[in-house]
């Protein structure tokens, strides 16, 4: 399944290709994660990515054709890749993955005003149905029939052209560059994150995890005007990172938080220990935001949450968070451009995918056009 419609629905552009290159994941014919619900959390799967020529979609009616330019690496395109699942989501077929991305519009479908041709663009990359009671209600993120990039069925970015509908393709002014624009999605992550935290003004905040999502959090959070953050990681390197970039404080996973009193806690982290020491780090009343990729289950301190009466949310993806994403990193309060350690091409993106391994990278992008 794509985000694509038919092609007589397209209002005449500029000559395009007729063909374009796409990274396509795909997984063995059966493999445990496809069939067996119980297979082990972290097992591998022989999937392979392999570069295809396929046509240039066109835009229907109130959608863009977006020239990519810049496609970040998240946690769940390496999921999907190594593991071939997350949680329900199962990659039972060809899958293109890549959601955080930037690009040019090429062309508009009916609706939309051809002037946007040429526009540089941040991609939300997800289609609500705009119907149901959650969407109604401004929690689009949470559409039952949200169709979401690199979510199985739902092809992704590791391409030269996407759709999107038009207002999910926002526009960049030009001080911020085709790799910050891309990151504008896991900014609104952060965003998300401090905003069910409910950061403001002299608040203090404990962040689990340095890596590219912690470090933004800490830089929402400061931007929003927290005057404490702490960030917790296993890795010097990272925590001296984070110490440049939102963190007020850094702390070895290993010391203990528990007298910390913090207003809010918020997980990048995923593990199941650093949620429940995080937990224990908050003070009374305060709020518990899980936002890494862990384990399906965890257990957690259940009475400190009642004594103390904290409020424990997720957070799954995000709705209304691009104007504010790109002000943070229009005005400079976030600097997405220093998360940048690794480029590479469309036929490198099982190189990019696996690049998280090592220390080094904090983020890799993929740029199809390199």
């Amino acid at each position: 399944m794509s985000l694509t419609t038919s092609p007589a629905s397209a209002v005449p552009t500029p000559d395009l290709p007729a063909t374009m290159r796409v990274s396509v994941l795909r997984v063995p014919a059966a493999h445990p994660g496809a069939d067996d619900p119980a297979a082990v959390p972290g097992t591998e799967h022989p999937n392979t990515l392999t570069v295809e020529e396929r046509p240039v979609p066109q835009p229907g009616a109130g959608e863009v054709l977006v020239r990519v330019a810049a496609v970040g690496v998240c946690g769940s395109d390496v999921h999907y890749y190594r593991h071939g699942r997350i949680g329900s989501f199962v990659v039972e077929d060809s899958l293109v993955l890549g959601h955080e991305a930037s690009g040019t519009v090429a062309a508009v479908g009916p609706g939309v005003d051809p002037e946007r041709i040429g526009q540089r663009v941040s991609i939300e990359p997800q289609k609500p149905c705009r119907k149901c009671g959650q969407c109604k209600q401004g929690r689009y993120n949470l559409c039952p029939d949200m169709a979401f990039y690199a979510t199985p069925p739902v092809d992704g970015a590791f391409a030269e052209y996407v759709v999107i509908e038009a207002d999910f393709a926002h526009p960049v002014p030009d001080s911020v560059s085709d790799e910050a624009a891309a990151l504008l999605e896991p900014l609104s992550v952060g965003i998300w994150a401090c905003r069910k935290a409910g950061i403001g003004p002299g608040q203090r905040l404990l962040v689990a995890g340095a890596g590219p999502v912690g470090v933004i959090i800490a830089q929402v959070a400061r931007a929003f005007g927290a005057s404490a953050v702490y960030v917790s990681d296993i890795s010097r390197e990272r925590l001296d990172f984070a110490a440049g970039h939102g963190a007020t404080h850094t702390l070895h996973a290993s010391q203990p938080v528990d007298g910390l009193g913090a207003d809010a806690f918020i997980d990048a982290s995923g593990a199941p220990s650093a949620v429940r020491a995080g937990i224990r780090a908050v003070a009374p009343g305060g709020r518990a935001v899980l936002v890494g990729m862990g384990a399906d289950d965890a257990e957690l301190p259940v009475s400190v949450i009642q004594n103390r009466e904290l409020w424990v949310t997720g957070v799954f993806r995000y709705a209304n968070t691009w104007p504010t994403a790109i002000s943070l990193a229009a005005e400079g309060r976030v600097d997405l451009d220093a998360l940048v350690t690794d480029l590479f091409g469309l036929g490198q993106v099982a190189e990019a995918l696996d690049a998280g391994r090592r220390p080094e990278t904090l983020k890799a992008l993929v740029q199809p056009w390199r």
